[in-house]
């Protein structure tokens, strides 16, 4: 819910568990309590996408019975499935550009024990025009932090699970050519398509690619997100690492979002997600501003995470059980 700085503080006073994401300006004037919180301007409420400096979007987690906050830097981030609760949820916070942001977007496909704990969060950002500091917040202690992440540990009542999915419009085509490459980075130079090395930012050129589709890979059926960030100098950045010995190819092109979100939306069935987050990336370039996708409301983020780091994705998180 989208709420006032009075509102919000009120609800932490009251001992109420929170995750909280907003503006730092906001954030800096929140008492201590049972709270996490990120940075961002944008938002997918109930009355549509907005930007403002002037709310405070805040889930409320009142069917947890008890939760652990703590905060960790790129050599211990992997810790938090040691420290979490065998039957809970675990929510995780991390600065953009951050180097503990990177070390788990290019480890953590490779914890196994993550897909054995429910785990959810996203890259808190800024402000994309006046720019700003990506914070995290421990509400617990009142510290922010630009170095380091964020967890809240929820546990979870008997006979309750934590469900974490995600929603995503975009596929591959798959009448194009499979783009591999040599290593798992954030910045690469050359790629492998159809078995021929070339440059990847060439490639690109040469072919009119639309770099606001992500290159995508279908695990399993569950097709993942890369996000290009920029393509200058011969080298091509991204928002989330690629990986090694894995297939890609170009989403085919999404022309009205929302549309593509609310078909998404009718299959997924979800009745009552406790959290969701979608991609700046979305926000952009779906025109989701002022844009409706009831139930998915929370913050508008610079990166998703549902287990791993992934990007132009809705994740959420549902509560189930008796």
């Amino acid at each position: 819910m989208l709420i006032t700085l009075d509102e919000t503080i009120k609800l932490i006073n009251d001992g109420k568990i929170l995750h909280i994401a907003a503006d730092d300006s906001l954030l800096q004037k929140l008492p201590k309590g049972k709270w996490i919180g990120g940075t961002t301007p944008y938002f997918i409420a109930e009355e549509g996408g907005i930007h403002t400096k002037d709310m405070l979007f805040v889930n409320e987690f009142d069917f947890a019975e008890e939760i652990r906050i703590a905060v960790y830097g790129k050599y211990n981030v992997f810790q938090i499935v040691e420290e979490c609760f065998d039957n809970g949820l675990t929510m995780l916070i991390m600065p953009y550009s951050s180097e503990v942001a990177a070390k788990y977007s290019k480890e953590a496909p490779y914890v196994e024990e993550l897909l054995m704990h429910p785990t959810i969060g996203w890259i808190a950002g800024a402000d994309l025009e006046t720019g700003g500091e990506y914070k995290v917040y421990d509400g617990e202690n009142g510290t922010s932090y630009s170095d380091k992440a964020v967890a809240m540990y929820l546990k979870l009542p008997e006979g309750k699970t934590a469900m974490v999915n995600m929603l995503n419009i975009f596929v591959d085509d798959k009448n194009d050519p499979i783009i591999r490459f040599n290593d798992n980075d954030l910045d690469v130079v050359n790629c492998i398509v159809d078995g021929k090395e070339v440059n990847f930012a060439e490639y690109i050129e040469k072919n009119g690619l639309d770099t606001m589709m992500p290159l995508v890979a279908d695990y399993n059926g569950s097709y993942i997100n890369t996000s290009i960030k920029s393509v200058e100098d011969g080298s091509v950045s991204f928002y989330a690492p690629v990986f090694r010995n894995i297939d890609y190819r170009f989403a085919t092109h999404v022309g009205d979002y929302a549309a593509e979100f609310k078909r998404k939306i009718v299959e997924a069935e979800a009745h009552n997600p406790v959290f969701s987050c979608n991609c700046i990336l979305n926000y952009l370039y779906g025109n989701l501003n002022g844009q409706k996708i009831p139930p998915y409301t929370g913050p508008v983020t610079f990166g998703e995470v549902a287990y791993q780091l992934i990007n132009q994705t809705l994740v959420y998180c549902e509560i189930l059980g008796d």
